[in-house]
């Protein structure tokens, strides 16, 4: 009687047990449907860079654009903050490449190159647009002890301009040209050749390059969509544009931080506005002038 009191309960056990397999592979399923939902809903259908369209129908293509799309909508802070400060940035950048004639997702390069905040390299680059020292003095930038106008965003922007307007023209395409701002011009053309091709994306390359378009189309697809992929920013959560005078120098200062008091500021404020100013001093040549940003507000 015992026994078959035992059975009754086992037979109820393994009763029971089924009903839950079955409730969680039911739960399983419907996982994975939402997922497959959820995987049509953040791939678009279709991409391009500076009107240069990616074709997805290529499995290597749609998987490497994949993949960049994935690790940037999950670096959830980190892209985050990229959209706060693009605000403040691309007021700043896109005027220029408009007025230059480079299109406009080229600021998305800028987001892909350094975040949009000075950054520097264990290679040497720096700034926003990440320039070599090098470079940087071949496309008209400052660059000594003092100065630094790889720290000038205006300025940079008008370098980086420069660079890849001669890219585009060398190289053939704008989507070439932003391959190139990361393996250099003789690298992109050297792999043309040797491959005997004339697209990026027909290209085998190094695993930085070869991600490197990828990562400023993801950039752009989450920048152009946030809420598509999870960030929602108020207008109130943007970071500002601050409101500035600019103040044109054309001799020294042998003190900075007397000229920023000067100017009812501080050091710190004064070194904010102006990176670029890379001393405690500045020393100004005969002929030569400088404008320095100070802040109207948000000090």
């Amino acid at each position: 009687m015992k026994w078959i009191k035992k059975t009754g309960v086992i037979a109820s056990v393994v009763v029971v047990s089924g009903i839950l397999i079955n409730a969680v592979s039911t739960k399983t399923t419907e996982k994975a449907a939402e997922e497959k939902v959820t995987t049509a809903f953040y791939f678009p259908a279709k991409i391009d860079f500076a009107g240069e369209s990616a074709p997805l129908n290529v499995a290597d293509v749609k998987e490497r654009f994949d993949r960049e799309l994935l690790v940037n909508a999950n670096l959830h802070a980190t892209t985050q903050i990229i959209i706060k400060r693009a605000n403040r940035a691309f007021t700043v950048i896109e005027p220029i490449l408009k007025k230059n004639g480079v299109p406009d997702d080229f600021k998305y390069l800028a987001v892909a190159e350094s975040g949009l905040v000075n950054a520097v390299s264990s290679a040497g680059a720096r700034g926003v647009w990440q320039f070599m020292p090098e470079t940087g003095k071949q496309y008209g930038l400052e660059i000594d002890d003092l100065i630094d106008e790889r720290y000038h965003l205006e300025k940079s922007t008008e370098a980086a301009c420069k660079y890849l307007l001669n890219a585009k023209e060398k190289l053939g395409s704008w989507t070439l040209a932003a391959a190139s701002y990361n393996a250099g011009l003789a690298g992109v053309n050297r792999q043309l050749t040797f491959q005997g091709v004339n697209d990026y994306y027909d290209l085998l390359l190094n695993d930085e390059t070869s991600r490197y378009v990828f990562r400023i189309l993801a950039l752009k697809q989450i920048m152009k969509e946030p809420a598509k992929y999870n960030f929602y920013l108020a207008e109130g959560d943007m970071y500002p544009v601050l409101p500035v005078k600019n103040i044109t120098v054309s001799s020294s200062i042998p003190d900075l931080a007397v000229f920023a008091k000067e100017q009812g500021i501080n050091y710190k404020i004064l070194k904010i506005h102006n990176p670029w100013l890379r001393d405690r001093k500045l020393n100004v040549t005969s002929g030569k002038e400088y404008s320095v940003e100070i802040p109207l507000s948000g000090y």
